[in-house]
């Protein structure tokens, strides 16, 4: 399986996983000029951008350890012009991870934040 078809079948068991816990898909696989968002929700009254990492082995330790400070930058960024660019400033946000590792799912919700985006 390739890399490509092993991160869609991360994704695919993310989404599963975020429904389940009562969340409303929005979009996947969001791509605007500053990044890309793995999954766009609706949970709680918040809008939640996910990003979702997928490790077999755990040779590098657990997947929600490889989201850096750059990566968490990227996303914020991406989302921030999501934002601007849906029209929904306004609205709450939060940034969730979903890391799986084999077959163990683990969701960190508000696994970072930014202070202001208006």
């Amino acid at each position: 399986m390739s890399s490509r078809e092993e991160g869609l079948r991360g994704e695919e068991t993310a989404i599963k996983t975020l429904k389940r816990r009562g969340y409303k898909i929005v979009e996947r696989n969001h791509r605007n000029r500053l990044g890309e968002i793995d999954v766009i929700a609706e949970e709680g009254g918040c809008l939640v951008f996910v990003e979702v990492k997928k490790r077999n082995t755990p040779s590098f330790g657990e997947a929600v350890c490889s989201i850096d400070e750059r990566k968490k930058r990227h996303l914020v960024r991406a989302a921030l012009f999501y934002l601007k660019t849906h029209r929904c400033s306004d609205r709450s946000i939060r940034f969730d991870v979903i890391g799986i590792d084999a077959d163990r799912i683990k969701l960190i919700k508000n696994a970072f934040w930014v202070e202001e985006h208006g």
